[in-house]
């Protein structure tokens, strides 16, 4: 059997030891008034109306401190509440603390599998495919969402240049449309986020879509770094040193 330990406050304490003190003066009033009392020459006051003045005297007075009692304790139950409170929340607030912490570092291993993930760019398009593919995934490790969406935008006449859509094993969707000319006036989709590349003197655009409302600052700045990346691989991909070094070679199908 469980014992139940009690350790009474310095309150309680003090409210007994007044308690028995009052007590005690009431039982000793009989013995402390044995006859009748002379307050004036022709006031006299008897014995019986004085113990019972006394009694009712020390009743009221009893009845306040029990008043003052309950008061007292009222407040430190408030103040023992209102700690306990705070102690919660600050638990809560460091919970979310190392949850953001570990958050943040996964991102960073996220961000340095991508920067460090092969020495060399792709020279086919087999190769691109390939490294948008692990682009995917790594997006799909960061944000909670069932697919994504790399495109690629010709700023000149707003059409599609390249685009892979990358899912979750098991998801089965059909194959998003989105307006290209709502991304690039930087037009919110409805249930969609969309982030597009830093560089904006370029005559390309690339862009990644999620099937979202909303993504956080963290995720967004993550994403972000994924389409620079894609941005800087396909302009060395075309760019005119590759073609005329011969280092591009035709895909193998």
């Amino acid at each position: 059997m469980k014992k139940i330990s009690f350790h009474p406050s310095q309150l309680q304490i003090v409210y007994f030891v007044i308690y028995l003190a009052l007590f005690g003066l009431i039982i000793y009033i009989p013995q402390l008034i044995d006859s009748p009392v002379h307050i004036t020459k022709r006031l006299i006051l008897e014995e019986e109306i004085g113990e019972g003045l006394l009694l009712i005297i020390l009743f009221l007075l009893n009845i306040l401190i029990l008043n003052l009692y309950r008061k007292e304790a009222a407040r430190q139950k408030a103040v023992i509440e209102k700690i306990n409170n705070d102690k919660k929340s600050v638990e809560e607030r460091l919970f979310d603390s190392f949850r953001y912490i570990g958050q943040v570092n996964v991102q960073i291993q996220q961000i340095k599998s991508i920067f460090n993930s092969s020495d060399k760019f792709p020279e086919t398009r087999n190769d691109f495919k390939k490294t948008l593919y692990f682009f995917g995934d790594r997006v799909l490790g960061i944000v909670n969402a069932s697919w994504v969406l790399f495109r690629i935008i010709d700023n000149n006449n707003g059409r599609t240049i390249y685009e892979q859509l990358e899912k979750r094993p098991g998801v089965i969707i059909d194959y998003p449309h989105v307006s290209n000319r709502m991304i690039v006036d930087n037009q919110a989709s409805p249930g969609l986020s969309t982030v597009i590349s830093g560089p904006q003197n370029l005559k390309i655009l690339v862009c990644c879509i999620l099937p979202k409302d909303k993504i956080n600052k963290d995720e967004r700045s993550f994403i972000q770094a994924i389409t620079n990346e894609i941005t800087m691989i396909f302009i060395i991909l075309n760019s005119v040193y590759y073609k005329e070094s011969g280092m591009l070679v035709p895909d193998h199908k």
